[in-house]
């Protein structure tokens, strides 16, 4: 049988917004436990998005995450010997945490300057239904879709 699921615990809002969402956000863009650089990239990154799009931009934030986070993803399961990707609905948690993740990973991998320029111009990228995290989310429907003729086998 196996174990319950955690329970999980309650991120800190963080100290300009007073949002979980930007916590949770930095704790996936930190590294080597340097929260307090974290946060700074990720406010230069949000001033520099409101900068260019004369828009809040936390909202372009949201409304970018958003537009990256999946709704459906394909798992493996084995089935006869044989290995089948199967489409599954995605948990809410997950949801904005993989989008959090391909947003920072997409970010990370772009050329040059500075993280707070390359998140900025990935959050941007994401508002906008373009870039990297986007392209990762549609990869992943697109897969699902093509696997469709395997839900069947969902448990």
């Amino acid at each position: 049988m196996r174990k319950s699921r955690s329970k999980g615990f309650r991120v800190e809002p963080d100290p300009r917004f007073g949002d979980e969402l930007v916590t949770r956000f930095v704790n996936n863009l930190m590294l080597e436990g340097k929260k307090n650089t974290a946060f700074k990239i990720f406010y230069a990154a949000i001033d520099r998005v409101a900068e260019k799009t004369s828009e809040d931009g936390l909202e372009v934030f949201k409304k970018g995450l958003s537009n990256v986070t999946p709704q459906v993803e394909v798992r493996s399961r084995r089935v006869g010997g044989a290995t089948f990707q199967i489409p599954t609905e995605v948990r809410q948690s997950r949801k904005v945490s993989l989008g959090m993740k391909w947003m920072i990973s997409m970010a990370r991998k772009r050329n040059g300057r500075s993280m707070g320029e390359k998140l900025s111009d990935e959050i941007m990228a994401a508002y906008r239904e373009e870039g990297g995290a986007f392209k990762k989310k549609e990869d992943t429907h697109r897969m699902a879709e093509a696997n469709k003729a395997f839900a069947h086998f969902r448990v």
